[in-house]
C-alpha cells in the first residue's frame, strides 16, 4: 500500500455558507461520545462547577433476556449498530467491531482491565520496527490506573504476573478463581515453567451463582448489571450529579472553528431529522479512535483545509489494531463446564527475554465459546458438530504489537470511512502462536484450531492523533489537548502512540482522568489569575 493512497482520497467539501440549526444548545464543557473515555471524563467533572454536556449517537441498551440469547447477539447481530466501513485497499465493505451504544464499547466488553506495562511507554525494539515511546510514563499515569482499577471495580492480584508495573496500592477486589477446568490449564502451565496468573477484570463474577449470569457477557451485554460498564460506573453517576447531562440519538458531524482557526466554537449535530448547534468553550472528543479522525478531517474549513488539528497531516495516520488469533484447544474426551472463563492470562513472552529476541505478546482466555459463536464465523457448519467442539474446547485470545504505520490510516471518501491497514509484525504473533500450541496442547488439548483476525475485528483500534511533545510528529499534546486548536481534547484511543499488546480500555479511562486533572487545575489557574488582574485593576484605579 503506497502512502500516497490515502493522501489522494478527496477532501470533504467546505460547505459555502453555514447550515441553519434548529436548535442550539449552549453548555460549559461538550463531550462527543460516551464510551471509556467520554463517560469517565464525564465523571471525573462532574463536581467541577461546570455544565457539562455528553453527546452520544445511540441509545440505551436495553437490559433484556435477549442480552444472553447468543442467536440473537452473534447471529442475528440484535447489537450491532454500527455504520459500514470499507477497506480502502481492496473496496470491500465490512461491519466494524464498535458499538454505538450509551457505553460504548464497554456494553459488551469482556471487562478485561490490564495495566500496560511499564514497557509499553518507553520505546521498545520489535521484530518489525521500534514502538515508540509515550510523551508521559508509566510513573505518570499510575496514579490514574488505580483510580481507574476504583471506578471500574477490578478484580486482581499484584505479585502472580512477574510482568506486572508497580501498583501504589492493592487491587480494590480480590482476582476472580479459576474454575476447575481452567485451574487445570494453569496447573499445567506452571508445571511447564510458565507463569499464569489470574488476570485483571471488571465482571462481578465472585459467586456460581454469578457466574452462571456472566457466562455469556464476553461480547454480548449483561441483563444482570454485573458488567462494571461504563454507563453504569461512569455515565449513570455523572449525570446523578446534576451537573451532566446526556443528549442521546445525537451524530455529531462537524466542528466548526472561529475567526481565528484556533477555538472549535460550535459542534453540528444530527438528531433524527434536526439540526443541533452545540455550543461550548470546550470540546472533548471520545467517539472512538476511527470516529474521531473522521469527524477532525470532515471538519475541514477554510483556515484548516485538510481537518481540524492537521497541519501535520497526521490526523488518521498511525492506525494500530492488534494482531490477534482465535485460538481454540479441544479435548474430545473432556466436556469444558467453565461457565466464566475469563480469569487466566500469560505474558512470559511479552517482553524481550532469554527465549526470544523480540516481545511475542500476551495471552488471555476468551468467554466460554459456544455453538453460535462458532456459527457466526462457520456458517457453513453443522450446529451439531459446533456444539461438540465447543463443549470440549478451552478458548484463547492471543495479541501481539501491531506497530505504528504512517500508511495505516482511515480516510472519507464520499462520506464513507475507508480503513486502510496493512498488518506488521506478523512473524512474533506466529512465534507467539506455535508456542501456546506446544503448551496446550502439553495441558491435554491435541486438537488446535486457530484463526487470525482481520480489518473488521477492530475493539482495539488506536492512534489515529497520536500525542507528542513535537507538534511537528504529533497530533495531540501530552496532556492531548489538540497542538493546533486551544479548546479541543481527544481522550479516547486515537492518542494512544502505540498500541502496546494488552486491552486498551483501563489505559483510555486513567488517561481520561489524568487529562481531567490538568483541564481542572487550567481552569482553577484561570481563576486565580483573573481574580488577580481584577485585584490589581481595583488597586490601580484608586
Amino acid at each position: 500500500m503506497a502512502y500516497a493512497t490515502i493522501n489522494e482520497a478527496p477532501l470533504p467539501r467546505i460547505p459555502e455558507e453555514p447550515v441553519t440549526p434548529d436548535e442550539v444548545v449552549r453548555t460549559d464543557v461538550a463531550i462527543i461520545g460516551s464510551g471509556m473515555g467520554g463517560g469517565t471524563m464525564a465523571y471525573a467533572l462532574k463536581d467541577s462547577g461546570a455544565k457539562i454536556l455528553v453527546v452520544e449517537r445511540g441509545h440505551h441498551l436495553p437490559a433484556e433476556p435477549q442480552n444472553a440469547d447468543l442467536d440473537e447477539v452473534y447471529i442475528k447481530g440484535r447489537y450491532k449498530n454500527a455504520d459500514t466501513w470499507f477497506n480502502g485497499r481492496t473496496g470491500a465493505s465490512f461491519k466494524p467491531g464498535v458499538y454505538y451504544w450509551v457505553g460504548g464499547n464497554t456494553k459488551v466488553y469482556g471487562a478485561c482491565l490490564p495495566r500496560f506495562r511499564a514497557s509499553d511507554f518507553e520505546e521498545v525494539q520489535h521484530e518489525d520496527g521500534t514502538s515508540p515511546a509515550w510523551p508521559f510514563s508509566y510513573a505518570d499515569l499510575e496514579p490514574y490506573y488505580t483510580r481507574a482499577e476504583e471506578l471500574f471495580q477490578v478484580h486482581g492480584q499484584i505479585g502472580e504476573d512477574p510482568t506486572e508495573p508497580p501498583h501504589s496500592k492493592a487491587y480494590p477486589y480480590p482476582a476472580l478463581d479459576h474454575e476447575p477446568a481452567i485451574q487445570d490449564l494453569a496447573d499445567s502451565f506452571r508445571r511447564q515453567g510458565l507463569h499464569p496468573f489470574r488476570m485483571a477484570n471488571g465482571m462481578d463474577a465472585d459467586t456460581p451463582e454469578k457466574r452462571a449470569l456472566v457466562a455469556t457477557s464476553d461480547g454480548a451485554p449483561n441483563e444482570a448489571g454485573l458488567k462494571a460498564d461504563a454507563e453504569k460506573v461512569a455515565v449513570d453517576p455523572a449525570l446523578e450529579s446534576g451537573n451532566v447531562t446526556l443528549m442521546t440519538d445525537t451524530k455529531v458531524t462537524r466542528l466548526i472553528t472561529g475567526p481565528d482557526g484556533r477555538t472549535v466554537i460550535a459542534a453540528l449535530a444530527e438528531n433524527n431529522d434536526r439540526i443541533i448547534r452545540i455550543e461550548a468553550d470546550k470540546f472533548i472528543l471520545a467517539a472512538g479512535a476511527v470516529n474521531s479522525a473522521a469527524l477532525l478531517l470532515r471538519s475541514a474549513n477554510a483556515e484548516n483545509p485538510r481537518g481540524l488539528a492537521n497541519s501535520t497531516g497526521l490526523v488518521g495516520r498511525n492506525y494500530m489494531v492488534h494482531n490477534s488469533t482465535f485460538f481454540i484447544g479441544i479435548n474430545p474426551f473432556k466436556i469444558n463446564r467453565t461457565l466464566w472463563q475469563k480469569t487466566l492470562g500469560l505474558n512470559d513472552w511479552y517482553e524481550a527475554g532469554p527465549t526470544n529476541r523480540y516481545p511475542l505478546g500476551n495471552l488471555q482466555m476468551l468467554g466460554k465459546l459456544r455453538a453460535s459463536m462458532l456459527k457466526m464465523a462457520r456458517s457453513w457448519a453443522p450446529s451439531p458438530l459446533l456444539k461438540l467442539m465447543s463443549d470440549r474446547s478451552i478458548d484463547i485470545y492471543l495479541t501481539t504489537e501491531d506497530l505504528p504505520r504512517r500508511d495505516n490510516g482511515i480516510s472519507i471518501i464520499d462520506g464513507k470511512i475507508h480503513v486502510w491497514w496493512e498488518p506488521n509484525n506478523l512473524g512474533p504473533h506466529k512465534e507467539l502462536v506455535r508456542r501456546i500450541t506446544k503448551a496446550v496442547r502439553k495441558a491435554g488439548y491435541p486438537v488446535i484450531f486457530t484463526e487470525r483476525m482481520g480489518i473488521a475485528t477492530n475493539s482495539h483500534q488506536c492512534g489515529t492523533a497520536v500525542a507528542g511533545h513535537d507538534p511537528r510528529t504529533s497530533v495531540l499534546t501530552a496532556e492531548c489537548r489538540a497542538h493546533d486548536l486551544d479548546n479541543l481534547w481527544v481522550v479516547d484511543s486515537s492518542f494512544f502512540p502505540s498500541s502496546a499488546a494488552l486491552n486498551p480500555a483501563l489505559t483510555i479511562a486513567a488517561n481520561a482522568l489524568r487529562v481531567a486533572d490538568k483541564i481542572l487545575a487550567d481552569a482553577k489557574a484561570a481563576v486565580r489569575t483573573q481574580a488577580a488582574g481584577q485585584k490589581h485593576s481595583t488597586q490601580n484605579d484608586r
